[in-house]
């Protein structure tokens, strides 16, 4: 009897042995986001915490990076596995277009994420109180490769303001604000969710003032970008900015490599939906991160694994959204 419980012993740890590579074969997921200063880099650490919780045998992790144009680039080549990138980013990429030309990048999108908002801060007295005041000023496009970069230059080519007619700076979220704080530039331009860290630290130790478009210039860009779209920042949520600022807006997606199993990329969206009032802890906008936003404001062709969770939800995915091949 004693003998015949030392050989089920051994079998029972040999069975054990052999299970263990299969079980403990962990899948890591890496998150392109942004800069410290933005939206993208919590938003995409709440992701993380979120798949590596909830989807068995994932580890996921966010990594600062230059946000949406290098997310895309990382994607592309397999360096990451997701990327936080701006729909105008994601459209031009996908089709091969602008900063892409000739060059598609191989992504699809997993969500539609949340709006974000084209805010262009200067310190008060500056004399900007439009764009077309920019003129012999030193701003702030954005950091190099970023959203905010993508979005100003195309912004301001849409409203004819050529970049040579002012100072450029290619600066990050948080160098915006300690420039604007030194006096070192004019104005900074951020694309981000309202209520962005850095320029609520700025306006808690100056006043500052947000440059608005006109109703003509609203139109004069949604007409000849059809992703971006007038929007009224709403007033109260930096101090000292009591009144709506009407400005433009963009959607951000999640996007993924298109080669990725359609297996994992559905349990990635389910966990990332399913957990939603978590993410909106992370930022009250991630309220905008639902199904029925992932066909009404993406971009670009869904992958495989969103479309099998959408369908399983009763959600039509139309298409324009579905993807080639």
């Amino acid at each position: 009897m004693k003998r015949l419980s030392i050989i089920l012993a051994i079998c029972a740890a040999l069975t054990l042995a052999i299970a263990l590579p299969a079980a403990a074969k962990t899948q890591f997921i890496s998150i392109g986001t942004g800069g410290t200063g933005g939206v993208y880099y919590p938003y995409g650490g709440g992701m993380a915490e979120v798949w590596s919780k909830y989807v068995p045998g994932v580890k996921a992790v966010a990594e600062v990076t230059g946000a949406s144009v290098e997310n895309t680039k990382l994607a592309h080549k397999g360096e990451t596995v997701v990327g936080l990138i701006m729909g105008d980013v994601a459209f031009q990429g996908y089709y091969g277009e602008g900063k892409f030309k000739d060059s598609p990048q191989k992504i699809l999108a997993m969500a539609a994420m949340y709006p974000n908002i084209m805010q262009i801060v200067t310190r008060k007295g500056s004399g900007i109180k439009n764009v077309n005041d920019f003129k012999g000023k030193t701003v702030s496009i954005g950091a190099p490769g970023s959203g905010t970069a993508f979005m100003a230059e195309l912004v301001l080519k849409a409203l004819e303001i050529p970049l040579d007619s002012f100072s450029v700076r290619r600066l990050s979220f948080n160098e915006n604000a300690n420039a604007l704080r030194d006096g070192t530039i004019d104005a900074g331009v951020w694309v981000v969710a309202p209520g962005t860290s850095s320029i609520m630290d700025l306006a808690t130790t100056h006043e500052i003032e947000m440059i608005s478009f006109t109703p003509e210039q609203q139109k004069k860009i949604s007409d000849k970008y059809g992703f971006y779209s007038g929007w009224d920042l709403e007033g109260g949520i930096y101090r000292g900015l009591d009144q709506p600022t009407p400005t433009m807006s963009v959607w951000n997606v999640v996007i993924c490599q298109a080669s990725l199993d359609t297996e994992l990329v559905y349990q990635l969206t389910k966990a990332l939906y399913e957990h939603n009032d978590y993410m909106q802890k992370i930022h009250p906008f991630a309220k905008y991160t639902t199904p029925e936003n992932a066909v009404k404001q993406s971009p670009i062709p869904l992958h495989p694994g969103t479309i099998k969770y959408l369908k399983e939800k009763g959600i039509e995915v139309p298409a324009k959204l579905m993807p080639k091949g």
